[in-house]
């Protein structure tokens, strides 16, 4: 079973709507993904249409790809992928899909606005909230400022900042930033 079944979608914060990614929405996604400043920090840039539909409709990526809209307009994508967190041998069972890593991409026309924090909080809530999750983490590029700021403006606690160890596009080494929030530390 799927545990994102668990919600009932859409999910709605103060102006935004979130809801499960669908194979229609790769156009609307590629939008903001094919763009430079948006392409600096994630994980996999396209460069051509054609691979970037593939990847996205990949059932693996759709399965923990969610949308943010904003007045029935797509303008983001967050990730939320459901992980097991480490437990011992004997308990090993008791660890399995306990936590959720979270990512966000906004499409630079409407950043600025609180946007990602607001749709990152409602990733959040759902975490903690229908998802019973115990932990949410995140991570980033430490060069990537404004992403660890929404962290920090949602209580997410800086758990890591580890020096050079994820080689950037450029051919850079850059310093990394982790972070990690509890639902009982959640004040939503």
């Amino acid at each position: 079973m799927d545990p994102l079944d668990a919600v009932t979608w859409p999910v709605q914060t103060e102006r935004l709507s979130i809801r499960r990614a669908a194979a229609g929405d790769a156009e609307a996604v590629w939008r903001w993904r094919q763009l430079p400043e948006v392409g600096e920090w994630i994980t996999r840039a396209p460069t051509e249409y054609d691979s970037f539909h593939e990847q996205f409709i990949d059932p693996a990526r759709l399965a923990i790809t969610l949308i943010v809209e904003l007045e029935g307009e797509p303008i983001g994508d967050l990730m939320l992928k459901i992980e097991d967190g480490w437990a011992q041998a004997e308990i090993l069972e008791q660890g399995k899909g306990v936590q959720a890593e979270l990512g966000w991409t906004l499409d630079p026309a409407f950043q600025g606005r609180g946007y990602a924090t607001e749709a990152v909080r409602g990733a959040i809530g759902i975490c903690f909230g229908p998802l019973g999750l115990r932990r949410v983490h995140a991570g980033c590029f430490a060069d990537n400022e404004p992403s660890w700021r929404v962290m920090e403006r949602l209580g997410m606690r800086r758990e890591e900042h580890s020096r050079k160890t994820g080689l950037h596009r450029s051919g850079v080494w850059m310093d990394g930033m982790n972070y990690g929030l509890l639902a009982e530390e959640w004040t939503g």
